[in-house]
């Protein structure tokens, strides 16, 4: 075995041990998600809140954008990612919690049923867009990332949605705190001759302050990446391996065309489900669930196209095997998710 082998082998085994551990923390780091999140909630109504101007009108803006946190949240939490062949995979059903269903979809869409390959890992048959989850061991539909500090699992077709949400509505909470909490902080600081007269700890509510600071700037990179694929139809994955078919299809002299991209306007409309025969713009102010445009065993592809092009037959990345050494296997590269 070449020296090159080994080392292959040896990061293949510390990913491996990163991903047993990450898995087991998954639970604890909800539970710490959730104690930042009402902490940071506590201390903005506490010494925040009240000295808002116009706090009639300025509190219940505050309190939807507090719900809408902590309701997508829950849901990226609780709803299943879309895992191939669970017959429990979400349906709409009824409560408060569910947006009423729409009259009827978009007709003017080139539905296409996926093509269907089967897991080297799991061996069981799935469509396309779906990839494997080596944490959960599943293949997951329209998979994009495993998440075990924020949610503790997958984040895919079924609750990409409240992901999303999540973070903006993350970013608007902690942009608003911070810039309404600054004078606050000075007050904390003692930098200004007030004093502190809130019942909230003043070194608590500094730690939030720097907190939010700190997540408000990390989160909002991630969310605008996030948001840049959504604008082109592609997952985070599917971004790596249409890098690798735009590649390809130069050296051929080819140009690679994501049949999933049906221009910004479309791909925002479908991923967030709203518009036109969808479900009424007001279902992205309030943390309802709703379902996707899809099952996932049938894609919109652009008008005229039925897959990529620039892509052959074979080509197709696939999640590959964690056993081989040289990454390769038949019918394309070998990608492990």
């Amino acid at each position: 075995m070449t020296c090159a082998r080994r080392v292959f082998r040896c990061f293949r085994c510390l990913e491996r041990a990163a991903d047993r551990i990450t898995g087991a923390a998954g639970p604890w780091f909800v539970c710490l998600a959730i104690s930042l999140l009402s902490i940071g909630i506590l201390s903005f109504f506490i010494v925040i809140q009240p000295t808002l101007p116009f706090s009639w009108l300025t509190t219940p803006f505050c309190i939807l954008i507090a719900l809408n946190m902590v309701g997508h949240y829950y849901h990226v939490c609780i709803v299943p990612p879309g895992f191939v062949g669970d017959t429990t995979s979400p349906v709409h059903g009824g409560g408060f919690l569910w947006a009423a269903p729409p009259p009827h979809g978009d007709s003017h869409l080139n539905i296409v049923y996926a093509r269907m390959s089967r897991c080297q890992k799991c061996h069981d048959t799935r469509p396309e867009r779906a990839h494997h989850c080596r944490i959960c061991n599943r293949c997951v539909l329209k998979f994009d990332h495993h998440c075990p500090v924020r949610i503790n699992q997958c984040v895919g077709l079924y609750n990409e949605r409240h992901f999303v949400l999540f973070m903006a509505y993350l970013v608007l909470a902690t942009s608003t705190f911070i810039i309404f909490g600054f004078p606050h902080v000075l007050i904390a600081f003692e930098l200004t001759f007030a004093a502190w007269t809130h019942s909230f700890p003043p070194f608590l509510f500094i730690t939030t302050y720097i907190l939010s600071l700190v997540l408000s700037l990390a989160v909002a990179v991630m969310l605008a990446w996030h948001m840049w694929g959504v604008a082109r139809g592609e997952t985070a994955v599917e971004a790596q391996d249409h890098e690798v078919y735009a590649k390809w299809a130069k050296e051929r002299g080819e140009t690679f065309i994501n049949s999933y991209d049906l221009g910004t306007r479309r791909n925002l409309t479908l991923f967030f489900n709203v518009g036109e025969g969808r479900y009424p713009l007001y279902t992205l102010f309030l943390p309802l669930r709703l379902e996707p445009y899809t099952n996932g065993y049938a894609w919109a592809h652009r008008e005229g196209f039925n897959r990529h092009r620039g892509v052959r037959e074979g080509e197709e990345l696939t999640d590959g095997d964690d056993d081989e050494d040289d990454g390769g296997n038949t019918g394309g590269d070998s990608r492990n998710r």
